[in-house]
């Protein structure tokens, strides 16, 4: 070993006055310091102390040391922002949480409880909040720095960033934290300014959306790079953040002093901020729960922090109480707007009228808004339901002026040509609504002022405007209102009468009746709960014998018995057993295949015979047995109750809920099927009421992609039934799943048996499959046509033909179409008015235009107006709402159509079929095409061109093609009678 070093040059260091040697043996000092060494006196000896890596005892000591001065104001404070603080909150949040929290969950002693909450104390203070978020920051950081992320390990990343949620939630739990904090900076700050700076930094990481964005991120890098993690933190939901900080506002008002003009503004500043955050529902239903439960003993203290929002946030605060009202206590009337208002809604109508009248009385800021809303200015409550359009006209029923300006308005928005021509019918309904109900309380409070409105140029050409409207559905509206309005104004023999049979049918009287509500103010309490719970019956079917809440014991009757029985012995040579049938072996039982009989069950769940029974079933998740047996049975059984009993009336969107939300937990065979059948049976039982609710519950609904997509299928195939096209679509959408006792008798399992069969397996889903057939549907005669062109002259061809008596045989039979009196307004219209909404409340950028879902959408509304038939009253209407719609989704396609991206090609293609869809269904009327809608046919013969040249080979091109042959069609044979008025175009 000597041989291997060589020294080169050997240096001698002569230091005459060093006593002490160069090499010293130095004993490391122990990491876990006792407790008794360390003296602490001052905010030093604390931070020397956690620095010191320290035992459990000492932690204990100086944790309860540095809670202990929290109650002194005179000396150090770690609850005072201050540097020794901020280093020794510092030291906490960076050294003695990574070491100490993990032992500090689960299962701990009472010293280790004792640990943790001198700890959460600790840090239950501004800087404690701030130090958890920036060490957050740190470690989310590290992703975006290659050089950080070498030097620490992905576990000991995910780690600390658990750790830390771990003591967000710890901290942050319960509703009182909002409240500590408050009290803390008033007693610790005597300054006025500084109390003011402490709240806004305070407000600004936690309702200005710091903590819950830094929560959200590592929620998000926790579940992509850990394998096991089980559920996210409730800090990085935004719905369940904004209702716990919510929760934490209402109990602060609980216990506020409201003569604090300073408290005020702070809790207006942090409500300001949180109103901001994109949860409002969650966040004031939240703060309002008191008063939608029917307790109104914070209606002052929420009037007063209302008045101090602003203006924005005091209308968006209302709108969002009116949403939750619709939801909460105004709903289950959507079964059609002519549906009478429940008694048990009734009350409820009364409480909520009361609970807007009493918020609003006194702020000029909330009636203003309150009228925007009525009138449409803000579009929010087009989608609400009618009860609650009914409690805010009766909340401002005393104010004359307002209601005035109501009816102005909506009169105006009424007759307006481009709203009639361009507004969804849903936005145009609504508005009717709230015109006739405005006109009935104006001509009570002054029957001469409706007089004069009714005489007057804006409400005569609002009414010859509608009359003259293309639209059949918009012109009703304007016979509608005009004979309600003349009922009100004029006597009898000068009343305006169209006798009409529209305007006489339930629909009409419906809107006419509005005109004469009289809703009255009731009390907050009316909004209480009912105590009277439905309690679910057993089935009579189930094999225990269920009474009064205990199982009943077996009758005397069947008590075991013993009997003394002679033997005989029976000759075997009679003949009269020879005529006896000897039955078959049964079939092997799984159930009996066990070894063990005491586990085998005997107790099997029967097929549910009652709409409670299968809503239980379906419910209930933790019995296989049960749960699988109620979705194989729900389509027949809701098919057989539809038109038997109420039972299916009464349950309906409860059904329909559960059938949307459910998930397939257990992977069975064929659930999606099942499930979709179900979802149909729903929609042809009640098809108007269910056409609608589907068509709210699509956009408003919180669901996923696909369940989404399923409730576009649901609309689709079930319009697809109603026209008569069952027997077509059966083999596509599984309406005919039965088992099947095919040989072989034994196969593999389904999901096996799709990946050895050599059947092949149709991935796409039904909708894309009808639309396919669809369009070769559409594409076979033009092929037809150009094969025969090509084929030769005329005149060498050899025409065959039929007898009459062939041709009948051939011919098919009408069929009904129960679709085409109820497409418009149970189906097509809400799906298009409502797409209208959402995207000009929230932009292109949501999941109802993404894709997946797109496509799918366009191709159920193709389906919709196909299924209906030529012949549709309503089909102008239906053909310029879709054929608008599809122009305003060019540039979605835009994309799609370049061949140098690689994007998917399917909202091309849905846009081109539904193009074809308007032509293919209004090929005898291209007359009136060409009168109506000249400008959309050259906008799509110029769009086409522009896709034609783009596209490359496929389906696409096939499309387009034979789009621009159908549109040459149309406008070569009307281009004279077009060219008068879109000469520009051509």
């Amino acid at each position: 070993m000597e041989a291997l070093l060589n020294p080169l040059k050997t240096t001698v260091i002569s230091d005459p006055d060093r006593t002490e040697p160069y090499l010293v043996a130095h004993e490391a000092e122990h990491p876990n310091t006792s407790a008794q060494n360390y003296v602490l006196q001052s905010p030093e000896d604390a931070l020397e102390a956690l620095k010191s890596k320290p035992g459990s005892d000492l932690l204990v000591r100086v944790l309860q040391w540095l809670e202990s001065s929290t109650h002194n104001t005179e000396r150090f404070n770690i609850k005072i922002p201050s540097p020794k603080a901020a280093q020794i909150i510092f030291v906490l949040v960076a050294e003695i949480i990574p070491d100490y929290w993990n032992s500090l969950t689960g299962k701990i002693t009472s010293i280790q409880l004792k640990q943790k909450r001198s700890l959460l104390r600790c840090l239950s203070n501004i800087t404690g909040i701030g130090a958890i978020a920036a060490r957050l920051r740190f470690f989310l950081n590290l992703e975006d720095n290659p050089q950080r992320e070498r030097q620490s390990s992905l576990k000991s990343k995910t780690q600390g960033l658990e750790e830390l949620l771990g003591v967000l939630e710890s901290l942050l739990n319960g509703n009182g934290f909002l409240f500590s904090i408050w009290i803390d900076i008033n007693s610790l700050f005597s300054n006025l300014s500084q109390r003011a700076l402490s709240w806004k930094e305070f407000t600004t990481t936690l309702a200005g959306g710091r903590l819950l964005s830094l929560a959200a991120e590592a929620c998000h890098v926790i579940n992509e790079t850990s394998s096991n993690a089980s559920r996210g933190s409730w800090l990085g939901n935004g719905s369940q953040y904004c209702a716990w900080l919510g929760e934490n506002v209402a109990y602060l008002l609980m216990n506020f002093d409201g003569k604090q003009v300073e408290g005020w503004k702070a809790l207006a500043l942090l409500v300001n901020r949180a109103l901001k955050l994109g949860y409002t529902d969650q966040l004031v239903e939240a703060i309002a729960s008191s008063l939608l439960l029917g307790d109104d003993h914070l209606l002052t203290n929420i009037i007063s922090l209302i008045q101090q929002l602003g203006v924005y946030e005091q209308k968006s605060f209302i709108y969002s109480l009116l949403r939750i009202l619709s939801r909460r206590h105004l709903g289950g009337t959507s079964g059609g707007i002519h549906d009478e208002v429940r008694q048990d809604c009734s009350k409820a109508l009364k409480g909520a009228t009361a609970l807007i009248w009493k918020l609003a009385k006194n702020s000029t800021v909330l009636k203003d808004g309150l009228v925007d809303w009525l009138s449409g200015v803000s579009g929010d409550g087009i989608g609400q339901e009618i009860n609650v359009r009914r409690a805010v006209v009766s909340a401002l029923a005393d104010d004359r002026a307002r209601m005035l300006s109501v009816l102005t308005k909506s009169l105006e928005s009424f007759g307006d040509k481009l709203s009639i021509k361009h507004t969804p019918m849903l936005h145009q309904e609504v508005n009717t609504q709230v015109l006739l109900m405005a006109a009935g309380i104006v001509n009570r409070n002054d029957a001469q002022e409706l007089s004069n409105i009714a005489r007057s140029s804006l409400y005569l050409s609002a009414i010859s405007n509608r009359l003259a409207a293309s639209s059949t559905r918009a012109s009703l509206l304007g016979m509608i209102v005009g004979t309600a309005i003349s009922e009100l104004v004029d006597s009898k023999d000068k009343r305006m009468n169209f006798s009409t049979e529209e305007t006489n049918s339930a629909e009409g009287q419906w809107y006419r009746s509005l005109t004469q509500l009289t809703d009255t103010v009731g009390s907050i309490g009316d909004l209480k709960p009912s105590t009277s719970a439905s309690i679910e019956q057993p089935s009579s079917l189930s094999r225990n014998r269920f009474k009064n809440g205990k199982f009943s014991k077996p009758s005397a009757t069947t008590a075991s018995t013993s009997k003394i029985i002679s033997i005989e012995e029976l000759d075997n040579s009679e003949s009269e057993d020879e005529d006896l049938v000897m039955y078959e072996k049964p079939d092997s039982d799984p159930s009996d295949s066990d070894e063990d009989p005491t586990l085998v069950q005997r107790d099997r769940p029967v097929a549910p015979v009652y709409i409670r029974d299968l809503i239980a079933g379906l419910r209930d998740l933790e019995n296989f047995d049960r749960h699988k047996l109620a979705i194989s049975t729900a389509p027949s059984l809701i098919r057989r109750k539809a038109n038997f009993g109420t039972e299916v009336t009464e349950h309906i969107e409860d059904l329909a809920s559960l059938l949307v939300g459910l998930s397939d937990k257990y992977e069975m065979d064929k659930f999606q099927e099942f499930r979709l059948q179900g979802m149909i049976a729903v929609l042809i039982a009640q098809p108007l009421q269910m056409g609608q609710w589907f068509a709210r519950t699509y956009f408003n609904g919180d669901y996923s992609i696909g369940q989404r997509a399923s409730i576009l299928s649901t609309l689709g195939l079930g319009a697809r039934e109603l026209a008569g096209f069952q027997k077509e679509d059966a083999a596509i959408t599984g309406g005919d799943v039965v088992p099947e006792n095919s040989f072989p008798s034994k196969k593999l399992p389904e999901k096996l048996h799709k990946v050895f069969s050599l059947e092949p397996e149709s991935s796409s889903s039904p909708l894309n499959s009808i639309s396919q057939s669809l369009e070769n549907f559409m594409l076979q005669p033009m092929a037809l046509s150009a094969a025969d062109k090509l084929s030769g002259p005329n005149a060498l061809k050899v025409r065959t033909f039929s007898s009459r008596m062939a041709v009948e045989k051939k011919r098919q039979k009408p069929i009904p179409n129960a679709l085409a009196k109820i497409v418009a307004e149970g189906f097509f219209l809400p799906l298009t008015a409502r797409w209208r909404i959402h995207l000009q409340a929230y932009g292109t950028r949501t999941p109802h235009t993404s894709p997946p879902l797109l496509p799918l959408f366009l191709k159920t509304l193709s389906l919709l107006l196909h299924a209906s038939g030529p012949s549709t009253l309503p089909l102008p209407q239906l053909t310029t709402d879709f054929w608008s719609l599809l122009l305003s989704l060019r540039s979605s396609s835009a994309a799609a159509a370049a061949p140098a991206t690689s994007s998917d090609p399917t909202v091309l293609e849905a846009l081109l079929f539904g193009f074809l869809t308007i032509l293919d269904l209004n090929e005898n009327n291209h007359r009136r095409l060409a009168e109506e809608n000249p400008k959309d046919l050259l906008e799509t013969r110029a769009w086409a061109e522009a896709v034609w040249e783009r596209v490359g080979e496929g389906r696409a091109r096939v499309l387009c093609a034979a789009l621009l042959s159908r549109v040459a069609d149309v406008i070569g044979a009307w281009e004279r009678m077009m060219v008068g008025e879109m000469g520009g175009w051509l």
